[in-house]
This record gives C-alpha cells, sequence and structure tokens, in this order.
C-alpha cells in the first residue's frame, strides 16, 4: 500500500498534480483500509508466531515428537519441513491480498483527485 502511494505521489509532483494526501489519510475510504489491512495481518501474525514458536517448545518440554512417523523420519522432522511450507504459503498469501490493498489505496488517491473526498 505504501508504495503505491507513494508512486502516486511521485507522480502527481511530477506532473504539478498534487493529491491532498492529509484529505486521504482522513477519508472514511481510507480508515477502512487500514481496518481491513489490520484485520488480515493481525491473525496471520499470530498464527505464524504460534506455528514458528510451537516446534522448540514442543521439542524442549515433550517427547512425543520424537516418535517415528513414516519408518525412521520422526514428527521432528515433519513438523521442521512444515514450517517451511507453511512460510511459503503464507508469503504467497500476503502478496495475493497486498496487491488488492495497493488497488485499494490507488482508487482512494483517484477519488481524492476527482475531488471526493471517499467519506
Amino acid at each position: 500500500m505504501d508504495m503505491a502511494v507513494n508512486q502516486e505521489y511521485d507522480k502527481a509532483r511530477d506532473n504539478g498534480n498534487t493529491v491532498d494526501f492529509e484529505k486521504a489519510a482522513n477519508s472514511n475510504a481510507f480508515k477502512k483500509l487500514l481496518e481491513d489491512r489490520k484485520k488480515f495481518i493481525l491473525p496471520l501474525t499470530i498464527f505464524f508466531l504460534i506455528f514458528y514458536f510451537l516446534l522448540p517448545i514442543l521439542t524442549s518440554y515433550t517427547t512425543f515428537l520424537n516418535t517415528p512417523a513414516i519408518g525412521d523420519i520422526s514428527w521432528v522432522w515433519i513438523f521442521a519441513i512444515s514450517q517451511f511450507a507453511m512460510t511459503w504459503i503464507l508469503c504467497t498469501i500476503y502478496v495475493k491480498k497486498a496487491n488488492t490493498f495497493d488497488e485499494q489505496a490507488e482508487q482512494i488517491v483517484e477519488e481524492i483527485k476527482r475531488g471526493g473526498d471517499s467519506k
């Protein structure tokens, strides 16, 4: 989102067409964008941290991950490798969602440039 706003600001500055970013920041659409972003990021971050710290906690205080899962491969290895997959999946989800946030930010800037206040 910040990148889209910065790019729009640079374009507006270069064209002599300024955008009132204070007006944009005070608009309801921008406040909704921030709220939507927070609703998306907070649960994902909490999930990531719990999943990430679960492995060292479980290996330190329990032994059930040491049991074999598939042949000689224990549950610890499966859990550890699943963290790589989890990170990749969360990154992909974040990038897709961030693109929608960028589009929302661009719409807000366009609305402000047209003279609307997006309220």
